[in-house]
């Protein structure tokens, strides 16, 4: 199905907006050793400079995580928390889709695009104590190629796994083996272009084989990863609790000690919660609260590239949008401007491609069609309807 793509949403409103409080609710490192204090939804500033370091972050977010295995889910809420929990063997660099080095250091690439080689980072643990190793992402990937794989459990779905590496029979993917405890190598049975790309994505993150096979089903309610942040508790609809991996293997991270991930479903009641400092961060802005937002000295709105854009979809099957006149004439109908003006507070930018600026692939040299009624009208008329389209349509705008 061919797609026109309406407007590219900036991750500042609706999808993706990060807005942070300055004086913070969280509670302040007391020399403990670290440990986290009690969080009193009161900010004091201790004697000693040096002891005003933040060390717990509320975070406030519209809807609750259906699973914390990255595997199985496709939901952002879920994967914004399996992100801080899991490592992948490749991650991207900030702002981008260009790939580096994560739980692989390095890695070459055969020249007929078939054989990956990976050298893995040494001396990483899994939070359950258990060694990360050539042997673990190889558990990782079988568990999620074999479509009888005794640890897929009812209701488990690898989604990405297929869509990324093709379904069973189709796999691009054909062996993952362990070369020493230190490298494994990949076999492909076609090229893939963005196969460094594909294994970035935090749904390839690495679990503990040991906490996959003694946890069974349970996992999905308690990763075990080798992330910035060990798993603490989850109360359903209500809150997810992190701590600090003590043993990250990234020296002098993470910052924080706990993180807590409140699930505050209206954008309005969100807002609040960070203006009165029961949260220190908050997501999904409604466009009515940016001028109090920019209004107030003590909030902060953090801005960062999109990877979403909104669309409108037609199926080609079916008449008209069989016509690619009437396709390019709904296109010249649209005013992009004006929708991103009325419905998000000018915070997006106009799309021309199927993705945005800040992904691989993009094309800027694509020209966008204008907002035109008299184009419209004459490809319409060309088309075959003089008089506009005979029914009355709804289209409805989906974000990607």
């Amino acid at each position: 199905m061919k797609v026109k793509r309406w407007s590219s949403l900036v991750m500042v409103l609706m999808l993706c907006t990060v807005v942070a409080l300055a004086g913070c609710s969280g509670s302040k490192s007391s020399g403990n050793n670290g440990a986290a204090g009690t969080d009193t939804g009161e900010t004091t500033e201790p004697n000693n400079p040096s002891q005003s370091t933040q060390d717990t972050l509320i975070v406030g977010r519209g809807g609750d995580s259906s699973s914390l295995d990255p595997s199985i889910v496709t939901d952002g809420e879920s994967l914004k928390i399996t992100h801080q929990v899991f490592d992948s063997l490749l991650e991207y660099k900030e702002g981008t889709t260009e790939v580096q080095g994560s739980l692989a250091e390095s890695w070459t690439v055969s020249e007929d695009g078939l054989k990956y080689t990976f050298k893995l980072r040494q001396g990483v643990k899994f939070h359950d104590g258990t060694d990360f190793n050539a042997d673990a992402v190889v558990f990782n990937f079988t568990r999620w190629s074999d479509p009888k794989s005794e640890y897929k459990y009812e209701g488990d779905s690898f989604d990405y796994y297929d869509s990324m590496f093709g379904p069973d029979g189709k796999r691009v993917i054909k062996e993952v083996k362990t070369v020493d405890a230190n490298t494994v190598e990949f076999t492909l049975n076609q090229p893939q272009a963005p196969f460094l790309q594909n294994l970035a994505m935090t749904s390839f993150g690495i679990a503990s084989p040991t906490a996959i096979q003694e946890k069974q089903a349970s996992f999905k309610n308690e990763p075990v990863g080798t992330g910035p942040f060990v798993f603490k508790e989850w109360k359903r609809n209500d809150s997810i609790t992190l701590e600090k991996n003590p043993n990250y293997w990234r020296e002098g991270l993470p910052k924080l000690n706990k993180v807590i991930v409140r699930s505050i479903p209206d954008n309005s009641a969100r807002f609040n919660a960070l203006q009165s400092g029961e949260i220190d961060l908050m997501e999904d802005l409604s466009p009515d609260d940016l001028a109090t937002l920019e209004s107030n000295p003590d909030l902060q709105k953090i801005e960062r590239p999109s990877n979403n854009v909104g669309y409108v979809g037609f199926n080609l099957k079916k008449k008209p949008f069989d016509d690619v006149k009437v396709r390019q004439a709904l296109s010249y109908a649209v005013n992009k401007q004006a929708i991103i003006d009325a419905f998000f507070a000018g915070q997006a930018v106009p799309a021309v491609n199927p993705l945005p600026p800040s992904l691989w692939g993009y094309n800027d040299s694509i020209q966008d069609y204008e907002y035109d009624l008299e184009k419209a009208k004459q490809l319409l008329a060309e088309a075959g309807y003089p008089n506009g389209l005979p029914d009355e349509y709804t289209f409805y705008a989906m974000p990607v």
